[in-house]
């Protein structure tokens, strides 16, 4: 995109108004946001810079790459309000790198001045989508490493974009998401051989990352922590929690519940349950997806969709939805094109706003006492996300439902 062009204007606008909508959230600067992971942070960096190695001396419960986010406000600042200061300040610039990863992602597209605005007010307005929470999670971190790695991708930069995604990786496991569109879409460019080399330098960054420093000094509580992510059990704001909070107000199940893997969650044999169906059902619907691309022509708009898609159902489908996951969706759902596009930014709007409906305010009384109200409001929010998935995923034309066809334009080369 060149430096004259008006879409860089609007860009330019975009991160301006998000910066300024930042500012705003008085919470977040002086460190009294509610239901804040800040202050869990701190003490997790405070302990690091005082010689605490993760892992084998403080219990990390995210990937190493997490760390700098993490550990570096710790060294800048003496207090937890200035810790939330220099932490904030750091994810406001993820914010504004992932609207400029996104508007490049847009310019790879051919997308004109009024798309690119359009696209980019969601994550310009998402500190009033998402209030305090936007900014006292690491989230947008590996958001903007994501669309970062999309935007390289889209861009003929196989390369950098496979290192990006696996920076992105060490960070919070989700970017590896996109891999398997990805290894499509560099196979398509090329071959296997390019696609596997491409995939190599993904896994060679997050295993300079991951494996070379934590595995070499603590490598039974690294395993150990990844291990807990995966196995958590039904957090209290998923899909399958708010099924049975439903069933709890309007036929009387009994329910119970407790905190554990840094989350609150539900209690009992039938939650169990719906955190297994649920997360097949997630395993299935990304299965589908990733089939589904495979299967269809080598486009752009393709690779951005099925990338917003995929990172939805995951969201949306899995046993754990804290409210952080919707900071993923922010720079990824409004790439979308047309109608199908507008729908389902408007439809995360939505999500944001139904979730800012409980969280923080009513959070604990959502966990305690089961609230009616709160209950409500995030099977709303959990619905509103299966109709995001919903208009995102599903196949609309025979050339979606078709087989797998020829590329539809010359492969860009590689300019890595």
């Amino acid at each position: 995109m060149p430096l004259r062009d008006p879409r860089w204007v609007v860009t330019a606008a975009a991160a301006v108004v998000f910066v300024l909508l930042a500012a705003t959230l008085a919470p977040v600067w002086d460190g009294t946001a509610e239901v804040s992971d800040v202050p869990h942070y701190d003490n997790l960096g405070s302990r690091v810079q005082l010689g605490a190695v993760p892992y084998r001396d403080v219990a990390f419960e995210y990937p190493p790459g997490a760390l700098p986010a993490i550990v570096v406000p710790a060294y800048l600042s003496h207090t937890l309000e200035g810790y939330a200061q220099v932490f904030a300040a750091g994810m406001v610039l993820c914010g504004v790198a992932a609207i400029v990863f996104a508007a490049i992602s847009l310019a790879e597209l051919g997308a004109g001045v009024g798309r690119t605005a359009a696209a980019l007010s969601v994550p310009a307005l998402s500190p009033v989508l998402l209030g305090p929470l936007l900014l006292t999670r690491f989230d947008l971190l590996p958001a903007a490493l994501a669309v970062g790695a999309l935007a390289a991708v889209l861009a003929g930069r196989d390369r950098l974009g496979g290192g990006t995604l696996g920076l992105g990786v060490a960070v919070k496991l989700w970017p590896a998401l996109l891999l398997p569109l990805f290894l499509v879409w560099w196979r398509r460019r090329r071959d296997w051989r390019f696609a596997l080399a491409a995939l190599a330098i993904c896994f060679g960054v997050a295993a300079a990352i991951v494996l070379v420093p934590w595995i070499a000094l603590a490598p039974a509580e690294l395993v150990e922590s990844l291990w807990r992510q995966g196995a958590r059990p039904l957090q209290i704001e998923s899909l399958g929690a708010a099924v049975l909070l439903a069933f709890h107000h309007a036929f009387g199940m009994p329910l119970g519940w407790a905190s554990s893997s840094g989350s609150q969650n539900l209690t009992g044999a039938v939650a169990v349950v719906a955190a297994a169906v649920t997360s097949l059902a997630q395993l299935a619907v990304l299965g589908w997806l990733w089939w589904r691309f495979a299967r269809g022509p080598f486009e752009g708009e393709r690779l951005v969709r099925y990338a917003a898609a995929t990172v939805v159902a995951f969201v949306a489908l899995g046993k754990v939805l804290s409210p952080q996951f919707l900071i993923w969706l922010l720079p990824l759902v409004p790439l979308v094109a047309g109608v199908r596009g507008v729908a389902a930014g408007l439809l995360l709007a939505c999500a944001c706003f139904l979730t800012r409906g409980w969280f923080p305010g009513e959070y604990w009384a959502l966990v305690k006492q089961f609230d009616a109200t709160a209950s409500w409001l995030v099977l709303a929010r959990d619905a509103t996300l299966l109709a995001l998935l919903a208009v995102v995923a599903w196949p609309t034309t025979a050339k979606e439902r078709g087989p797998a066809r020829s590329p539809t334009r010359v492969p860009l080369p590689d300019r890595t």
